[in-house]
């Protein structure tokens, strides 16, 4: 199992801050993201509009859930595949190395699976005497560097090439030491040529789903490698790992999902590869596995509903809100403890593994809402840390200098007149201090924010009083 580190969040941001080659991965890639998303969108005239029809379909998903997943199983086993139903991670993990044992398995290989990094799958094989290989590029290197991805679309976001290059120096011994690394390709062709024999060794191949399909039974991937293509048609086996909340409805509704889906994620019109699978290989299949499984999993989703955070399941795993985030852009995913890292995370991992281990990730937000206004199924992110923030608070698991400093907010809150007389007070008295230089160095009480920049002295009146001036001169209604 991965070993949380969602508690020491602030420690790890420290650290992430002070990693001169993460920051020059963050630098290099998070503008491009952001770039390419706005680029994607504004080519799309209706894209604003087929956010709300997503929204609309998970929705309605979601609220008749128990029958998709039912109609989605019927159709599964009509076409010769099996659904196992795992209520939480162990049991997922029983079951695929069950699967994974009775095929003789001695190599797995593996398309890129967040659900598969949530239950610690590749470990589980491994204990039990079976290899699991990453077949997608960036999972590879950071298998080989035992590390968890950093970004769910890419996870190897946190390196640069010179990582690349000592990692495959370090792993791949065989080749001439002398061998050069002069661009990206000659990593591309050094993973091909070592992944190669993999997916023609393979017994078993483990993919994620983006979706899936009650109409038709089908799960759906989406690559830019065909990674995923071999790793789920060469093996005897395919396995697919899936939370419930994958589960939409039809055909056109999946199609309408992935409209928005590589455009957000990164700002494709669509991704180069877009995977349908439909059950076992039939007669007159010219490839494909021999046995088909469904590992449907729940573990915590289905606690989520009719709770504050169900909007949540929404999510289609596309990391623009990450992309977007300046926290993530300022400290990559790792610090962020565990699988699921930036705004998404700081919801969905509180609920996967409890508040009180990841309770520091909520508050690690400015709460700029740009999170919410780029995800493609508008989940209201901010809204959902809020009631993290609030649960936090209700089960004292806030620092005492947090309740206290709330504690004393909320009593001049509770009282308008003296709240305005105070923030009128405070800024006149701040304004006076700071009118020399205009800004503050350090102040007591406010050393988190002037370690790192200044603080400007107040300038002129409050809102408040501003306002309701404005109000007296007829310049407001």
């Amino acid at each position: 199992m991965h070993i949380a580190t969602s508690p020491a969040f602030k420690e790890n941001a420290r650290a992430a801050l002070a990693n001169a080659g993460l920051q020059k991965a963050l630098a290099r890639s998070g503008p491009s993201f952001i770039a390419r998303r706005a680029a994607a969108a504004a080519d799309l005239p209706e894209f604003e509009t087929l956010r709300d029809t997503a929204r609309d379909i998970k929705n309605h998903a979601l609220a008749n859930l128990d029958f998709y997943l039912e109609a989605y199983e019927a159709k599964v086993l009509e076409s010769g595949g099996k659904v196992h139903w795992c209520s939480d991670a162990g049991q997922a993990r029983d079951t695929v190395l069950a699967i994974c044992q009775a095929a003789g398995a001695r190599t797995v290989t593996k398309g890129k699976s967040m659900i598969g990094e949530e239950i610690s799958i590749n470990e589980h094989l491994e204990k039990h005497g079976i290899v699991p290989v990453e077949t997608d590029l960036g999972e590879y290197i950071i298998q080989l560097r035992h590390e968890l991805p950093s970004h769910i679309i890419a996870p190897a976001f946190h390196l640069n090439m010179e990582d690349w290059e000592d990692a495959f120096r370090k792993a791949h011994t065989d080749l001439p030491a002398d061998r050069q690394f002069a661009e990206r390709r000659d990593i591309l062709i050094e993973a091909r040529e070592r992944l190669r024999s993999k997916f023609l060794a393979a017994d078993v191949g483990i993919t994620g789903a983006n979706f899936l399909i009650a109409e038709t039974g089908s799960s759906v991937i989406v690559t830019n490698e065909g990674n995923g293509d071999l790793t789920q048609t060469l093996p005897k086996v395919h396995i697919v790992l899936a939370s419930i909340e994958k589960c939409v409805p039809t055909l056109e509704d999946a199609t309408s999902l992935l409209r928005v889906l590589a455009r957000s994620a990164t700002g494709q019109e669509f991704s180069v590869y877009t995977t349908f699978s439909t059950g076992a290989r039939r007669p007159d299949d010219l490839d494909g596995p021999h046995e088909y499984h469904v590992v449907l999993i729940d573990n915590g989703r289905s606690a989520m509903f009719g709770t504050d955070f169900q909007e949540m399941l929404r999510c289609i795993r596309c990391a623009a809100c990450m992309n977007h985030c300046p926290v993530y852009g300022a400290v990559g995913g790792h610090a962020y403890g565990w699988v699921y890292p930036g705004p998404m995370g700081a919801v969905l991992t509180p609920t996967l593994i409890g508040v009180e281990k990841a309770g520091h990730l909520p508050n690690a937000s400015t709460f700029c809402g740009k999170c919410e206004s780029v995800c493609p199924v508008r989940i209201p992110l901010p809204k959902l840390m809020r009631h993290w923030r609030e649960r936090e608070f209700e089960r004292h698991l806030s620092p005492a200098g947090v309740r206290g400093g709330l504690a004393v907010w909320g009593f001049f809150a509770r009282r308008p007149a003296l709240y305005r007389l105070a923030t009128r007070l405070g800024a006149v008295a701040l304004g006076l201090f700071g009118r020399k230089k205009g800004r503050f160095a350090r102040m007591p009480f406010a050393g988190g924010w002037t370690a790192g920049r200044d603080l400007p002295a107040p300038e002129g009146d409050t809102f408040f009083a501003r306002y309701a001036k404005a109000q007296r001169s007829g310049a407001v209604q």
